[in-house]
């Protein structure tokens, strides 16, 4: 009797376990590893537009988290600035070209955009629900610190974790196209 109250109890946490696991129809798990589908996000644009994350597929995509009362992430804009230079209008194996998708944990709009525009990121996509940590963005991909990223490729698969300084160029060089 005791051997199957304990196999079921271990039923029991094993199906608890992949309750939180979401497999997509083809088969693949979205998550936040490496190999995952990215969780997509749709969250408005400073003028109010919801931007969805999954209608960047075809690209690759770097989801880059930051705020503009974050010291390190302002320290690593030039960084992330001088990449989507270098690489917005290169030619990518597989994908349409490079995109990113900014999203910040800022609470207050003036100072969020204020950022944007004195760091001089130039590319269109950003997004916030300006809730701070609270954020769903923040709970969805597990972000425990920040300036952090998501290198996406254009299904939408995470290819890399983490990727700042030269490190991104870096993983962005070995996809374009020679």
């Amino acid at each position: 009797m005791k051997r199957i109250n304990i196999l079921l109890l271990g039923l029991a946490i094993a199906f608890a376990s992949f309750a939180f696991i979401k497999i997509q129809p083809s088969g693949a798990v979205v998550g936040t590893n490496v190999g995952n589908i990215a969780p997509d996000l749709k969250f408005n644009n400073p003028d109010g537009k919801e931007l969805d994350l999954y209608a960047y597929r075809g690209y690759y995509v770097l989801v880059d988290f930051w705020a503009s009362w974050c010291g390190p992430c302002r320290a690593e804009n030039p960084n992330v600035v001088a990449t989507y230079k270098k690489f917005k209008d290169r030619k990518f194996k597989g994908a349409k070209g490079f995109k990113i998708f900014s999203v910040s944990l800022d609470m207050n709009a003036s100072a969020w955009t204020g950022a944007i525009k004195q760091d001089g990121l130039e590319w269109p996509d950003h997004v916030s629900d300006l809730k701070y940590w609270n954020s769903a963005a923040v709970k969805l991909y597990g972000v425990e610190s920040i300036p952090t990223n998501f290198l996406l490729d254009p299904k939408g698969v995470i290819i890399a974790h983490g990727l700042r300084g030269e490190a991104l160029g870096n993983k962005l060089s070995t996809l374009t196209k020679k």
